[in-house]
This record gives C-alpha cells, sequence and structure tokens, in this order.
C-alpha cells in the first residue's frame, strides 16, 4: 500500500493511525464537484525583465475560499484526488481553447501526490490534453516536494514520460517542505517556484535575501527556470529580478482571474508593452 493511500481512501477501525481524523463525508462538496460549480481561475506568470506575461497558473475557486482551503476540505473528505482530476480537466480544456491575447500561453497545474502515484496518471493526462486539443508542451505540472518521497524511481519514470512528449515539471513551495537536495539532480525537473514565505520578508530580512540568492543561484546552475510566487511589492521585484528570476506571480502583477479579465488584463499589458 503506498504512502498517500490512507489520505485518499481512509482506514478503518484499528487500521487508523490515532493521529490521522475520521473522513467525514461533505455532500456539498461532492454535489460541486459533480455539478461543475468548482470554478478555475488564473494567476498570470509574469517576465521581470520583458514584464510579458508568459503563463498562467489554474487555481480552484469555490465561493469565497481559496484553493489552499479547498483542498482542505476536500482532503478531509477523501474528495482531493477527485478534486484535482475535475480541476485538471477543466483548465485545460479552457488553455485549449484561448485565442487572441491568450493564445499560446503556457499552463500550470498543480498535481497531488495521489495523482503521480496513481499508475494510469501518465496516460490519464495525455488523453485529456489530445481530447481538448491543448499541446503538451505548454503544460507544466506543479508538484510539491512530498511528491518526490514516496517512490524516487516509479515517480522519475512517469515524469520522464511527461517531459519525453514535452511537459514541464516544476517544484513548488521550493524552500519550505522538508526533502533534500538530492532530487534535484536524480528527477527529471525544469523549474522550481520559491514559495511566498521567503518572498514576504525578502526586503527587510537579511537571513531570507541570503536564503533566496542562494537557491536562484543553486537552480540557475542546475539550468533550472527559476518563478518566484507571492510578489506584492516593487522592492521584492526588483531584488528578484536583479538575481535572475525568470518569472514571478503575485498582487503586484495580478491576483487570480477569471478568463475574461484574464484576456483583458494580457491585451492591455502587451498594448503598454508596444506602445
Amino acid at each position: 500500500m503506498s504512502w498517500w493511500r490512507p489520505f485518499a481512501f481512509g482506514l478503518r477501525g484499528s487500521d487508523r493511525p490515532a493521529n490521522i481524523p475520521p473522513r467525514r463525508r461533505d455532500r456539498a462538496l461532492e454535489t460541486a464537484i459533480r455539478q461543475g460549480r468548482i470554478s478555475v481561475r488564473f494567476q498570470p506568470q509574469i517576465s521581470p525583465a520583458s514584464g510579458r506575461v508568459q503563463g498562467v497558473e489554474a487555481l480552484a475557486r469555490w465561493g469565497s475560499g481559496d484553493a489552499e482551503a479547498l483542498f482542505a476540505r476536500a482532503t478531509g473528505a477523501g474528495l482531493a484526488e477527485r478534486l484535482s482530476r475535475d480541476i485538471q480537466r477543466k483548465a485545460i480544456r479552457h488553455a485549449a481553447g484561448w485565442r487572441g491575447p491568450l493564445a499560446g500561453l503556457r499552463l500550470s497545474i498543480n498535481v497531488l501526490p495521489q495523482d503521480l502515484a496513481r499508475g494510469g496518471y501518465v496516460e490519464w493526462l495525455l488523453r485529456e490534453c489530445r481530447m481538448a486539443g491543448l499541446n503538451p508542451q505548454r503544460l507544466t505540472i506543479e508538484i510539491v516536494e512530498s511528491a518526490l518521497l514516496a517512490d524516487r524511481e516509479a515517480i522519475g519514470l512517469r515524469l520522464r514520460a511527461l517531459r519525453a512528449l514535452g511537459v514541464r515539471v516544476a517544484v513548488d513551495d521550493f524552500g519550505t517542505g522538508y526533502a533534500n537536495l538530492a532530487y534535484l539532480t536524480s528527477l527529471p525537473l525544469d523549474a522550481i517556484k520559491i514559495d511566498r514565505a521567503l518572498v514576504t520578508d525578502l526586503v527587510d530580512g537579511r537571513r531570507e535575501r541570503i536564503v533566496v540568492k542562494a537557491m536562484i543561484d543553486l537552480a540557475r546552475d542546475l539550468g533550472l527556470n527559476i518563478v518566484a510566487e507571492g510578489v506584492e511589492t516593487p522592492a521584492q521585484l526588483a531584488l528578484l529580478g536583479g538575481w535572475g528570476v525568470d518569472s514571478y506571480q503575485g498582487f503586484l502583477g495580478a491576483e487570480a482571474l477569471d478568463e475574461p479579465d484574464l484576456a483583458e488584463f494580457v491585451a492591455a499589458r502587451n498594448a503598454a508593452l508596444a506602445a
């Protein structure tokens, strides 16, 4: 049994570890997923050097909650993997239909450890891209560090299969997990995303500056792309851009937008850059 399986399907009786709370059915969330009422928003990823929008990250939205709270709720109800597939499918179908200013933008989707642990995940993802008409070369999957700790050999094979078809692989929330650095050389990765927690105190925190700059230098030497999350001030962006970050996302650029607002934002930015 894979290490993540209890969290995806639950345990019964005495088999349940004491630190894992019993799963509670969430009928409202089940219904929302089944009826397609979980929406997708897209947060722009912007180049500090050119100012152009290079891609977007797809984020789930339901009611007033953010994606993190929604997935925490889904995990408690045993619905996380189902919700993840629903959001991935919707994001892929949206991006496949983009025209005008959105044509060609890269799409980043968040992938759970449960997704990667499934033997048929690669085939499922590529089938979704094929059915929607999305070139896999426009797709980036974002994985958390814990996904790399389960079965490194199996995960590596699945990631290599995806990369062979043009899908890029990024490690999300880099620098805040508990995995060692060995996977940076042993696994097929294309990018790291510097966690917002490290960016928040970047300007006034001497240690934060040292750590983030070292991470950027390491990623650069390894040939990895670098994305900074949670950028909210021009001072933060000035430091990160000066250190060679490839793109950033955060409220300084734009919040997560619905499709019409995203098209308007990208078009306005392109027009301003061309003026």
